[in-house]
């Protein structure tokens, strides 16, 4: 039997406050949403009015959920620090808020036995309504020609000043039509700034000019901007400076 769209955030609820509370953001969608859009090598493979939620990290997470966890030293020389740590946050708040539900939940940085990542990130953030994807269609006469044009998604308050970090399924929750699709907001309007957005996502991407596309609420701390730009096979080290420093 199919819940309301009101005992859907009763059960998400908690949950959602949890997140919010160590830097991360939380967006309900059906599973149909997603099939809908993606090859059927993608595919999540639950009925289309299974709800799923997709996970977003904001700037505040550094402070709020990575530092205490390197702080806490539970971080492994093996994974990525950042990956640890989303991991563990997003885990225990599931184990915390559901514990009598069935949750799968797949990590941005997982992969298939095929190589394919186990969701495409950027399309379950804007079928969600979470951030557009700006894409090389959402383009009138693009200048590149035949050129492949890697899409960016841009929050309407944090700009490009966020990360996509997970996807929940509960497998045994079935959500009713009063949940209704709603598009993200389109907050680069123009087709000028469209093409600044995605030549500078493909060709500048180092410089992060990308991310300020539009004005952002929060934008990441110096101190976490060091991080991000340090290459990730010396992210341990880094983690370690910057988790002793703090």
């Amino acid at each position: 039997m199919a819940i309301s769209s009101e005992c859907m955030e009763n059960l998400i609820g908690t949950f959602r406050e949890s997140l919010k509370q160590q830097g991360f953001e939380i967006y309900p969608f059906k599973v149909g949403w997603y099939n809908a859009v993606v090859s059927h090598a993608h595919h999540l493979p639950y009925p289309a009015d299974t709800l799923a939620v997709v996970v977003l990290s904001t700037p505040a997470m550094f402070e709020r959920s990575f530092l205490p966890f390197l702080q806490s030293q539970c971080c492994e020389a093996v994974r990525d620090p950042i990956d640890q740590c989303t991991a563990h946050t997003i885990s225990s708040s599931v184990s915390l808020c559901f514990p009598n539900q069935s949750v799968d939940v797949s990590y941005d940085y997982e992969m298939l036995p095929s190589r394919k990542p186990k969701f495409l990130a950027q399309t379950a953030a804007h079928i969600s309504g979470a951030a557009y994807y700006y894409r090389k269609s959402d383009v009138h006469n693009p200048p590149w020609g035949d050129k492949k044009m890697f899409g960016v998604c841009i929050h309407p308050k944090l700009g490009g000043w966020f990360a996509i970090r997970a996807l929940l399924v509960f497998k045994d929750v079935q959500i009713g039509e009063e949940l209704q699709q709603k598009d993200p907001p389109d907050c680069v309007h123009s087709q000028e700034d469209r093409i600044k957005l995605l030549e500078r996502f493909n060709f500048h991407w180092q410089d992060w000019s990308y991310r300020d596309i539009v004005p952002a609420d929060e934008s990441y701390c110096p101190k976490q901007r060091e991080y991000f730009l340090t290459p990730p096979g010396q992210r341990g080290g880094a983690a370690q400076t910057v988790g002793i420093s703090d």
